[in-house]
């Protein structure tokens, strides 16, 4: 599909808003329903059927595949607080370093969630910062609730379904990247990703992919996260992505994107930091904001987003943009009275959404939003996530928005 660029001459309130670039838009499915495509650069096609790896458990948190011969990585997570690591598996001699593997996050002493020993950001960044005493914004919680209607919110993840996590060790050789889509917007290679028999790319494997495609790695040690979308093919001993993103998870994230920038996400956020993941639901509440999309967002974006995205379909014309269309960036929360229910993981993501709340990072289906492929992730527990309605979410004052 293609993209159109939109560049916008409005700036926002206190300078929150910058000068957007828009996106085309497609459509995509999953198992499970119907999922938006990747708003910033419109692809179409089959979503959230990541191959997820041999799961097992490591600390508390899901052990991803191991890559090349005598080069797998168990994801050690510790339990709350920071507890026991899981056991790791042991190289040959003659194994090919660069395996890579998935974990469960755990939430260490300093409040901030972690994986395989990094902190996934600082405790005071803004996907780790607590929302449930902000003010509600009540006009852009009717314009968000008109928008989407009676709908219920849908996670667009399952057993073998999702954005997966690859973690690689320190030691992980880099590759080149070629960027054949937004160069100009990407942090140019070499990436330290696994090799295409090993790497987890969401909807597809290292050598081919359809849809949005995206891979998120974590390199051990260095604590940096690596993310690439539309990453389709691999030939010539590179990884071709339409762009990508590199985050130092041990700073703030705010102000690693130059503002206009996309990344791997259409809002330039990162994503790993937002997706769900089973075993840190598991381990206790969730202590993180989780990204989620609508199908129309306008040519703005507030803070922490730093790039706007406008699909071009028969619902969002940006030639006559809806006025109930939100900004990239904004921020809702699931309503204090919203009923703790169910099954304790059900329990801990409630409350983890009452506190936290999402952070719109793309465009696709209302209300979608995203977790790591996880065996554990059933049927069961799925359905109860679908039970909570749109409605029951209201915006907050994180940020300034548009009138």
């Amino acid at each position: 599909m293609t993209r159109l660029w939109v560049i916008s001459g409005v700036v926002g309130v206190v300078g929150a808003f910058g000068a957007g670039s828009g996106c085309g838009s497609g459509s995509a499915t999953t198992t499970s329903g119907t999922a938006g495509d990747h708003g910033h650069a419109g692809a179409s096609g089959t979503a959230g059927d990541g191959m997820a790896g041999t799961s097992g458990t490591a600390g508390g948190g899901a052990a991803g595949a191991s890559g090349t011969a005598g080069g797998s990585a168990t994801g050690a997570s510790g339990t709350a607080g920071g507890g026991t690591a899981g056991a790791s598996s042991t190289a040959g001699a003659s194994g090919a370093a660069g395996a890579s593997g998935t974990a469960g996050a755990s939430t260490g002493a300093s409040g901030a969630p972690t994986l395989d020993g990094c902190s996934i950001f600082p405790p005071t960044d803004v996907w780790n910062t607590d929302v449930s005493r902000l003010s509600i914004d009540a006009t852009w919680t009717t314009r968000l609730q008109t928008l989407v209607g009676a709908v219920k919110v849908h996670p667009d993840f399952g057993t073998t379904s999702g954005i997966p996590i690859n973690v690689v060790p320190a030691s992980q050789p880099a590759v080149p990247i070629v960027f054949d889509g937004y160069p100009q917007e990407s942090d140019p290679g070499p990436y330290p990703f696994p090799p295409p028999a090993s790497i987890l790319i969401e909807g597809g494997s290292g050598t081919a992919c359809d849809g949005d495609c995206h891979a998120l790695v974590v390199q051990q040690g260095a604590c940096m996260l690596y993310e690439g979308y539309g990453c389709t093919s691999y030939a010539n001993g590179a990884y071709h992505c339409a762009n990508g993103a590199k985050w130092d998870l041990k700073k703030l994230s705010e102000g690693q994107r130059p503002v206009g920038w996309t990344s791997a996400d259409a809002a330039g956020l990162a994503v790993m930091p937002g997706i769900l993941r089973h075993a840190e639901a598991m381990a206790g509440p969730l202590r993180h904001a989780v990204r989620f999309t609508v199908s129309c967002t306008q040519d703005k974006y507030v803070a922490p987003a730093t790039h706007a995205a406008i699909p071009t379909n028969k619902i969002c014309d940006p030639d006559h943009p809806n006025p109930m269309m939100p900004p990239m960036g904004l921020r809702v929360r699931l309503k204090s009275s919203y009923p703790v229910a169910g099954a304790p993981i059900i329990q801990n993501i409630i409350v983890g959404l009452q506190k936290y709340g999402m952070i719109l990072a793309d465009n696709g289906s209302d209300f979608f939003f995203q977790g790591d492929p996880d065996p554990g992730w059933t049927d069961d527990i799925l359905d109860q996530l679908k039970a909570i309605p749109a409605s029951a979410f209201e915006v907050v004052d994180a940020s300034p928005l548009p009138p």
